[in-house]
């Protein structure tokens, strides 16, 4: 293999895995880590292990996506976005195949340390042993099968709660071992900002997936609808950060941020 073909293969196997998709998965992770340091229980070992398995999580869904999208032929060279390696036949389906079960394998390394560090009770290590099984089968399932749910217009609702409920609330238990009601307000911005990426990524396909019977929502909402819809993910975000902004201000001191200082306070006092 020459310099020149070894500089294609891996820039072609940087094209599969996307890298700038990494600070996507690692915002939500990033958020409620940031909630539990702000009240006191930040575990750096536990923030790191939530980061690494969110970022595995995220190439396994970027290899998946590829190799899934490939099998299918909805990626095709005349789409608009970025050539990957499975279309220019740079990377085979073996070789993705494998790809993926590394990914998988390393993924429940991290995800094993991850609960192993963080769970302190047998409840909370299988529940989090599930929900990262469900995890993983997501990735995977959103291109990849005989019926993928990214295919069908259901990857809109995947993102808000992976990327948005499970993350933030997820990493905040993790190191704060509770749940409390004003986390679903920053979890839900999250998930509507993740949400929103996904939707303009399927407008720029909309015509390659609407050829190739890839039913995404935007397919089935048509263009202009489409657009409104981006519309209002992203106003609705900006809706949800103001009503946590503002309830720091609440008179009757109900507000979200109320929550978060109480259970701080009540915490302490125990």
């Amino acid at each position: 293999m020459t310099e020149q073909q070894q500089i294609s293969r891996t820039q072609a196997w940087l094209e599969s895995l996307r890298p700038k998709t990494l600070p996507l998965a690692f915002a939500a992770i990033i958020v409620g880590t940031a909630l539990a340091w702000w009240q006191g229980y930040f575990d750096p070992l536990v923030a790191l292990l939530a980061l690494i398995t969110a970022g595995l999580l995220q190439i396994l869904s970027n290899l998946a996506n590829d190799y899934g999208d490939a099998v299918k032929g909805s990626d095709k060279p005349d789409r608009i976005g970025p050539l990957r390696g499975m279309q220019k036949g740079i990377i085979t389906r073996q070789e993705m195949k494998r790809a993926l079960i590394i990914t998988v394998v390393l993924i429940c390394i991290s995800g094993l340390a991850l609960v192993a560090v963080a769970c302190h009770t047998l409840t909370d290590f299988v529940g989090f042993l599930i929900l990262g099984g469900l995890s993983i089968i997501a990735a995977i399932t959103y291109t990849v099968g005989n019926r993928p749910y990214g295919y069908i217009g259901l990857g809109d609702i995947s993102v808000l709660v992976f990327f948005g409920w499970l993350s933030v609330m997820g990493s905040w238990y993790l190191q704060a071992h509770t749940l409390i009601p004003a986390l679903i307000l920053p979890a839900t911005a999250c998930g509507l900002l993740a949400t929103a990426v996904l939707n303009i990524n399927n407008l720029r396909d909309i015509n390659s997936d609407r050829e190739n019977g890839k039913n995404t929502l935007v397919v089935r909402l048509g263009d202009v609808n489409a657009r409104r819809y981006h519309a209002c993910l992203l106003l609705a975000r900006c809706s949800v950060w103001r009503c946590l902004i503002c309830s720091r201000y609440t008179v009757r001191g109900d507000g979200c941020l109320f929550w978060l200082r109480r259970y701080s306070s009540n915490r302490r006092a125990m």
